[in-house]
């Protein structure tokens, strides 16, 4: 905010050192900071204290800021009474092949757009991205009619995991991602390998990948947690009581089971995604800005 090598700004360096000034900034700033971290932390505070309380506590108005009588039972009822390891193991299930699918056909789509420029690919690309203009509610149906009887094959995919891959690999965000990171890979390497005698695929498979390893982590957070949070389309997809995923299970024994332990259950269900977004929060800022700074 202060005033740099010529910089204009809001608040300029002198009125930072004086004494109204300064008081002015910093009430403003831990304002912004506090209201912001209570929008964001709320509903995760709420979830993980709801999970502690007994129903009767969860249910009550005005609701309790901390649990009267914590109890822990709820998680290990909730592990138990819902079935979450299973639930567990095919929504991880679902996400790694999504992410496999995607980490394979998306970059090799992004690779040829960036590097090999087909004939039309620009055209190709802007086609991609109208789809993203396009509400995701819109193409629920003409996907499932095409799930239920895939064409060519006439192959119904209800309770397949295919139904989950083959949508997933189809994402228009990913690619542009790719391809402006690998915009940003300088074309000397590209020429370097060709006089090498590399060729496209040992590239990208020597040079290109090495050095994508950012935006690589970044998608891969992404697949796996559009796959891990989705609901409707594996409502719809998977509806046998075997193949569901966990938001889709603890949906369905929500009807009759207590509210603090379907809480308890969203807790352990988020859990995974919150520990995968620490670790590699770093990754996905560095890949979101590396490829729009060189680039």
């Amino acid at each position: 905010m202060a005033q740099d090598s010529g910089t204009r700004t809001l608040i300029s360096h002198a009125q930072l050192r004086r004494g109204r000034g300064r008081a002015v900034y910093w009430t403003l700033l831990a304002v912004v900071v506090v209201g912001f971290t209570l929008v964001f932390l709320g509903p995760l505070y709420w979830m993980a204290t709801g999970a502690l309380k007994s129903g009767q506590e969860v249910a009550q108005t005005p609701p309790s800021l901390f649990p009267k009588d914590p109890r822990s039972q709820n998680y290990a009822d909730a592990w138990n009474n819902l079935n979450l390891a299973k639930l567990l193991f095919n929504t991880f299930y679902y996400a790694a092949g999504a992410l496999l699918f995607q980490l394979v056909l998306d970059t090799a789509a992004a690779y040829a757009l960036s590097k090999l420029r087909p004939v039309f690919g620009n055209v190709i690309l802007g086609l991609m991205l109208a789809t993203l203009m396009i509400p995701a509610m819109v193409l629920i149906v003409p996907q499932y009619v095409t799930v239920i009887d895939l064409p060519i094959l006439h192959i119904n995919l209800l309770d397949s995991p295919f139904a989950i891959w083959l949508p997933a690999v189809a994402n228009a965000f990913n690619i542009f991602l790719l391809k402006r990171f690998f915009d940003s890979i300088p074309e000397e390497l590209m020429a370097a390998a060709l006089m090498d005698g590399a060729s496209p695929l040992r590239t990208l498979w020597s040079i290109i990948l090495p050095m994508s390893r950012p935006i690589l982590g970044v998608v891969s957070i992404f697949a796996v947690t559009a796959v891990w949070k989705d609901f409707l389309w594996p409502k719809l997809v998977m509806p046998s009581p075997e193949t569901r995923t966990v938001s889709v299970g603890i949906y369905a024994f929500s009807g009759g089971t207590p509210m603090n332990v379907v809480i308890a259950a969203s807790v352990i269900a988020a859990i995974p995604t919150v520990i995968v977004f620490l670790i590699f929060q770093r990754n996905i800022m560095s890949g979101l800005t590396t490829g729009s700074l060189k680039g």
